[in-house]
């Protein structure tokens, strides 16, 4: 890319863009996930509710402590924005840039997801992914991504100039309020940067741009998490269906997302030690 800014090139450019990569976070250094447990603990599970997520809406629901949640995919392709907020305290929220960082653009099973500053504990653990198998494409697109922001209708407005109420910002919005009985106004502060479940995406080779394509997500794939503390989740059935064309958009088939709460066996988690706010000491004037 080229523009009249363009600066001259230095003798020593090679050399400087040389240096070789070094992995912000190394996954080793990440106190390890309990999986064996974890999986031991899946086969003892009982179905004890489920939310219905309607097209281009958002909905909301709770998970207990030790329980297990899954969203799944009913009738067609289907992405979903995903928040989730500790359930006592909603300035304990899901934390996407740093889980992000932590893992990898895209989760998988035995990935986190990592709460905010200060408390910065896992919220969540992937047990079970259906679409696992995908991996990396040719175009250099995964699943389940923690990138996009979730689509919203400020960005709407500013590019195209018009009003849309759908977007998962609005959405997410809607069904934090109804859930807290508080306003849309109120609840719009405690929505966040989302997981972008069932969602294909990836960054361009040549412009390096955002870019999404359609889901491979078929009925009855799901992706699983483990609550690692009491959660408050929400959920948006994303306006853009399966995402492979537009998002914001009325036009687009959309289908309905399922949430469902597992509970097992208490005797299959004894001895499990479940995470702590970071024992970061703030006293310490940060």
């Amino acid at each position: 890319m080229s523009s009249s800014f363009d600066m001259p090139v230095p003798a020593d450019a090679e050399e400087r863009r040389g240096k070789p990569p070094v992995v912000v976070y190394p996954n080793g250094t990440l106190p390890p996930a309990d999986m064996d447990m974890l999986q031991a603990a899946r086969q003892t599970m009982t179905k004890t509710a489920e939310t219905i997520v309607a097209p281009r809406e958002g909905g909301s629901f709770r998970v207990p402590k030790g329980h297990f949640f899954r969203i799944v995919s009913v009738e067609g392709s289907q992405v979903g924005d995903l928040n989730l907020w500790n359930a006592a305290d909603l300035s304990e929220r899901f934390f996407s840039g740093k889980t992000r960082a932590l893992h990898a653009t895209h989760v998988g099973v035995g990935d986190r997801l990592w709460s905010t500053l200060p408390y910065l504990r896992s919220m969540a653990t992937i047990t079970h992914d259906t679409l696992g198998w995908y991996g990396w494409d040719a175009d250099g697109a995964g699943v389940h991504d923690v990138i996009g922001t979730r689509c919203d209708p400020y960005t709407n407005r500013l590019l195209k100039g018009d009003d849309y109420h759908h977007c998962c910002h609005s959405n997410l919005s809607r069904a934090l309020a109804k859930e807290m009985d508080i306003s849309v106004q109120e609840a719009e502060f405690h929505v966040h940067d989302v997981l972008n479940v069932f969602m294909c995406t990836g960054f361009t080779r040549d412009t390096h741009q955002y870019f999404m394509k359609a889901s491979p997500v078929r009925p009855g794939d799901f992706i699983e998490f483990f609550a690692e503390i009491d959660l408050l989740g929400a959920l948006s059935a994303c306006p853009g269906g399966d995402c492979g064309s537009e998002h914001s958009s009325d036009t687009v088939p959309c289908y309905p997302l399922l949430v469902e709460i597992w509970r097992p066996e208490p005797e299959s988690l004894v001895g499990r030690i479940f995470p702590e706010r970071n024992a970061y000491p703030r006293t310490h004037g940060l």
